[in-house]
């Protein structure tokens, strides 16, 4: 007998909810810690997800758009390697690390703020909003300060978003030369084995009590490549080291990387 019209559809909406990955959901149980993790295959499309329902909620993008800056500064010419060198003014900054002149490479690897927000004014506000509709890239305010907006709250991302985003990147979709790809992924390279390579950027804003902290990126492995993205909330800078600790336990969790 067919099933009535209304029931399909609510059963087609029921297939469409992420089931909760156990796992993940200890890990984070475990640490103690509110947030979500999205891990994706980009050949087969297989998931796993902790908290579906905070994965499609929008955070401040922070230093995670540092991946996709990087692209566009590199493709507009605001800076032509990872080698080229970003001079610093002597103002001084709260970390140590930036009170220097930085190469894109060390100013991807210490997040810089300032490096960035110099490419950015390099590249001109007006540029970011096309590439930003292009890509998916979250939700743009505007207006917006053209040297700020990934930092005070006018650009906000979903970890889904992310996810999206970074097969894009892998798949190399996005109207990039295949130089501008490659200078990513130098600067991008957080680990590497001869069985995988890992890309990775943190991402921590403290605009919102409790702050926001971000590790989004890729492993390659000779069989597929794993984008994920991972938020969670950060009560003080003790649970930084979480954003990558519980991202790199979810993988192996997941047989993605090898158990330590």
């Amino acid at each position: 007998m067919p099933y009535p019209i209304g029931l399909l559809i609510l059963l087609c909406c029921a297939g469409l909810a992420q089931a909760e990955d156990a796992a993940i959901a200890q890990l984070f149980n475990s640490a103690g810690v509110d947030g979500t993790l999205v891990i994706e295959s980009v050949s087969s499309g297989e998931r796993a997800v902790h908290n579906d329902a905070r994965a499609e909620q929008a955070f401040i993008a922070a230093s995670t758009f540092k991946v996709f800056n990087t692209l566009i500064a590199v493709e507009e010419g605001a800076i032509a390697s990872a080698d080229d060198t970003l001079h610093w003014d002597g103002t001084e900054h709260a970390f140590p690390d930036w009170n220097r002149d930085q190469t894109l490479a060390t100013a991807f690897k210490v997040s810089c703020v300032w490096c960035y927000q110099e490419l950015a004014r390099r590249v001109g506000a007006e540029t970011y909003p096309a590439y930003l509709r292009l890509a998916g890239f979250g939700q743009l305010r505007e207006p917006f300060d053209g040297s700020r907006f990934w930092m005070d709250g006018a650009l906000t991302i979903s970890a889904e978003q992310q996810v999206a985003f970074l097969k894009q990147v892998v798949q190399r979709r996005l109207p990039f030369r295949a130089s501008t790809y490659e200078t990513l992924a130098t600067i991008m390279l957080a680990d590497a084995t001869p069985d995988h390579r890992l890309y990775a950027k943190t991402g921590w804003s403290t605009r919102s009590t409790p702050g926001i902290g971000w590790y989004v990126g890729y492993v390659e492995r000779a069989e597929d490549t794993w984008v994920f993205a991972l938020n969670l909330d950060v009560h003080d800078a003790s649970d930084l080291p979480l954003r990558r600790q519980l991202t790199l336990d979810a993988l192996r969790a997941k047989g993605i990387l090898p158990a330590e």
